[in-house]
């Protein structure tokens, strides 16, 4: 009788220089007996090793120095348990100091991220399976059974179907799988909105811009399992929050500077999103009307911000760079809203002179294109990671709580207020985040039950999936800046409408739905997967499509553009693609042992 195993792959990709991830190793299923690590010291022959998560490193650490060892692993299954969170020291598979090769600074040596091991950046040809909380006691009683009947002629054994296309052609780095179309690149789309909306057809002189920004993609050793509640959803929920407080202000446009807001996705990947921004805004793309980047007065960037309340008191830490003058207005602008909060317990510290710059974040794109704009980054850490989970599957609801990021949202929103030119501390006082909505969007984006078939997601839009994952995904079909909505993946289309009904005026037509004409200047019909109908409003809110800068679509197809050495920043892209795959499943069964 055969079981299928539920759980979650890890699964091959590949950039121009080479793979990182999991497949099996040739173009067939690899079946093994079940065993258990801590039985598996001296392997007679093939083994499916069954682990726990804090052994799961040493595990592979041996198998990096044990050549003899590593021909005897078939694949391994890794076990999920509740408990696991509460008892690591750490666990994160990313490197000590993420995506250093897109620092504006160099020291490579900075560790930001100390728990990290760097796992997930190399390549394993065998596959790899974290298992679901029921499969891992399948299994576990699985390899019991086998200790058991060792003198008898039965054995359970797990069969590994993971064979990945990119393995089967022989295509073993991102240019070669493209032009075999054996992979698809990583890539989605990001989001931008103005608040109030950009009327783009008159304009006297634009207003100076202050950006705001996030990210909604994460990373993990396994594919789907990838929440990312601290690194980057946090930071997301707590902008979303941000745009609904301001939402209900009035007077807005009477402000001097114009805010915009801006969730970026492929961001763990290279700063994709971020750096195929520039390009875009370079081409004069659709997906940037009413955007210049050259107006950018101040960004200020939401990082993880789920942490911040040790003892009870919220501490967040500004890290700044730029034009002096402008990072202290922003600072001031900080210190203002943290005066406005003294009931609050919030507080707000300039971070440490002795790290060598921000943090990894997208602010990092920013100085690199633009070196002298005034940017911050927002984070609930001084000098290293708080979230000791970074990149990893175990980044999930229980490593975050909802105080902080109110507090967070709560700062933010008045900082904002006061960067863009607001000074009626009346105005200021009354600026309130909605908790309520901050405990919705956690439940939502970071949890199965409701996930996204929550009633404020399909207020919205008609979710493909009810369990949310923040992994980036691949692009599919021609990058646009209006994409066929399955495309643009739940959580962009979900942030997109979200955004452009927030941000948005009623529009002059009146309609309660979208007529076939809404098209006037600067309308936009959103909630229309909700109902089918949708509504018509005035918003200033678009996709911007995020793939790698040295790829172009044609045909049908992907071509890798040759580096432009003047520009460093396409020199040094990896290109990452996923490689394609027919099925992946991992079943049970007992067997026959002839031995």
């Amino acid at each position: 009788m055969y079981t299928q195993v539920e759980g979650f792959p890890c699964v091959r990709l590949l950039n121009l220089s080479g793979e990182i991830g999991c497949s099996n190793p040739g173009r067939g299923k690899v079946v093994a007996p079940i065993v258990r690590f801590e039985n598996a010291k001296e392997l007679v022959g093939s083994a499916a090793i069954l682990v726990s998560v804090d052994e799961f490193e040493s595990l592979l650490s041996r198998l990096s120095k044990d050549s003899e060892f590593v021909r005897k692993v078939a694949g391994i299954l890794v076990e999920s348990s509740t408990q696991v969170s509460n008892d690591l020291k750490g666990f994160s598979p990313d490197v000590k100091f993420p995506q250093a090769e897109f620092a504006p600074y160099q020291s490579n040596n900075f560790e930001w991220n100390p728990s990290g091991s760097g796992i997930m950046w190399k390549a394993y040809n065998f596959p790899v399976f974290l298992l679901s909380q029921t499969s891992t006691s399948i299994l576990q009683e699985a390899a019991l059974r086998n200790v058991k009947n060792k003198k008898s002629y039965i054995e359970t054994v797990a069969e590994f179907d993971l064979v990945m296309q990119t393995t089967k052609s022989g295509t073993h780095n991102s240019d070669s799988c493209l032009k075999e179309g054996s992979c698809l690149p990583l890539g989605g789309y990001s989001v931008w909105s103005a608040l109030p909306p950009i009327n783009i057809s008159y304009s006297p002189k634009a207003k100076p811009i202050v950006l705001t920004m996030t990210s909604m993609d994460s990373a993990s050793f396994f594919r789907d399992k990838n929440l990312g509640a601290q690194s980057p959803i946090s930071g997301l929920i707590a902008l979303l929050a941000v745009v609904d407080a301001l939402s209900r202000l009035d007077g807005l446009q009477e402000l001097h500077k114009q805010l915009v807001f801006m969730v970026l996705t492929g961001e763990a990947w290279g700063y994709i999103g971020s750096r195929r921004l520039f390009l875009e805004f370079d081409q004069q793309s659709d997906s940037m009307k009413g955007l210049d980047l050259a107006t950018i007065d101040t960004v200020l960037e939401i990082g993880s911000v789920g942490k911040g309340s040790p003892q009870g008191i919220n501490t967040f830490f500004a890290h700044a760079s730029g034009a002096t003058s402008s990072v202290n207005g922003t600072l001031d602008a900080l210190k203002r809203a943290q005066d406005a909060l003294r009931n609050e317990s919030i507080i707000v510290k300039t971070a440490s002179t002795s790290n060598p710059g921000v943090p990894p974040s997208s602010l990092m794109t920013f100085l690199r294109k633009k070196p002298k704009i005034s940017g911050l980054v927002l984070e609930d850490f001084d000098s290293a990671f708080s979230n000791k989970f970074y990149h990893s599957h175990l980044d999930d609801l229980s490593n975050i709580n909802s105080s902080s990021i109110v507090a967070a949202a709560s700062l933010v929103s008045r900082t904002l207020y006061t960067l863009a030119g607001g000074k009626d501390s009346s105005v200021m006082n009354n600026i309130k985040i909605n908790s309520s909505l901050v405990e919705e969007l956690l439940g939502c984006l970071l949890d199965c039950e409701p996930g996204l078939s929550c009633g404020l997601v399909k207020h919205y839009i008609s979710p493909a999936t009810t369990c949310p994952s923040h992994y980036v995904g691949v692009i599919l079909g021609e990058p646009s800046s209006e994409p066929y909505p399955p495309y643009a993946g739940d959580i962009s289309r979900f942030v997109w409408n979200f955004l452009a009904d927030k941000t948005s005026i009623q529009s002059r037509n009146g309609s309660s739905s979208c007529p076939k004409d809404c098209s006037g200047d600067g309308e936009l019909c959103i909630r229309q997967e909700a109902d089918g109908k949708g509504v018509c409003v005035i918003s200033t809110t678009r996709y911007v499509p995020a793939y790698s800068a040295r790829l172009k679509y044609e045909s049908d197809s992907w071509t890798v553009l040759p580096s432009n050495t003047s520009e460093t920043v396409d020199a040094e892209d990896p290109v990452w693609t996923e490689s394609n795959w027919d099925t992946i499943k991992v079943r049970v069964y007992t067997v026959q042992n002839a031995a």
